[in-house]
C-alpha cells in the first residue's frame, strides 16, 4: 500500500534532487566565505557570496542541461565563459580607487571565487570546491593579520623614505642658495 499522495510521487519523478543538492551544496560554500566576508565588515558579504555562488551553479547546470551539446553550433562552455566575465564585472564594481591606495581587491578576488566554486559544484566537482573553500576561509582569516602588519611596516618605510626624500632636497635647496 502506497501513503505516498499522487502529488508527492509526481513531484519525486519532476525533481532532479542531485541539482538541488547541487545548489545547496553552492550556496552552503558561498555562504561559509561570506560569514567570513561579513564578520570582518567587507561590503561584499553573506548574502551576496551566497547569490554569486549559487547562481554560477544554476548558469552552469542551465549550460548542461538546457543546451546540450547536440552539432557544432552547441558550446556548453560559453555560458561558462560569460559567468567569468560577468563575475569580474562585479568585482570590479567592488574595487575603489583612491590618491593613496586601491581597496576591494581582495573582495573582488573572493567573489571571482565564489563564483569559480558555484561551478565546481554544478559539475559534480564537490572536492574541488569544497577544498578551495577551506582554502580560501583559512586563506582570509590566517594571513588577515599579516597581512595587516605589512601594510603597517609598509606606511612606517613609506613615511621614512619620504623624511629622507625631504631632508635631501633641504639640503639641496641649501647648497644652490650658496652658490
Amino acid at each position: 500500500m502506497n501513503l505516498s499522495p499522487e502529488w508527492a510521487v509526481q513531484l519525486q519523478s519532476i525533481v532532479d534532487w542531485g541539482l538541488f543538492l547541487r545548489l545547496t551544496l553552492a550556496a552552503v560554500l558561498g555562504g561559509i566565505v561570506g560569514v567570513e566576508r561579513e564578520l570582518n565588515g567587507h561590503p561584499a558579504g553573506l548574502r551576496t557570496n551566497i547569490l554569486i555562488s549559487t547562481s554560477s551553479c544554476l548558469f552552469t547546470i542551465l549550460s548542461i542541461k538546457a543546451f546540450p551539446l547536440t552539432g557544432s553550433s552547441q558550446d556548453t562552455a560559453r555560458v561558462a565563459a560569460q559567468i567569468v566575465t560577468g563575475v569580474g564585472f562585479l568585482g570590479a564594481g567592488a574595487v575603489i580607487q583612491t590618491k593613496k591606495a586601491i581597496h576591494g581587491l581582495t573582495t573582488a578576488a573572493t567573489i571571482w571565487m565564489v563564483a569559480a566554486v558555484g561551478m565546481a559544484t554544478a559539475t559534480d566537482l564537490y572536492t574541488l570546491g569544497i577544498m578551495t573553500t577551506i582554502m580560501t576561509t583559512g586563506i582570509l582569516v590566517l594571513l588577515g593579520p599579516l597581512s595587516t602588519w605589512l601594510a603597517a611596516k609598509s606606511e612606517i618605510y613609506q613615511q621614512r623614505h619620504e623624511q629622507l626624500y625631504r631632508r635631501i632636497l633641504e639640503q639641496e635647496r641649501e647648497k644652490q642658495k650658496e652658490t
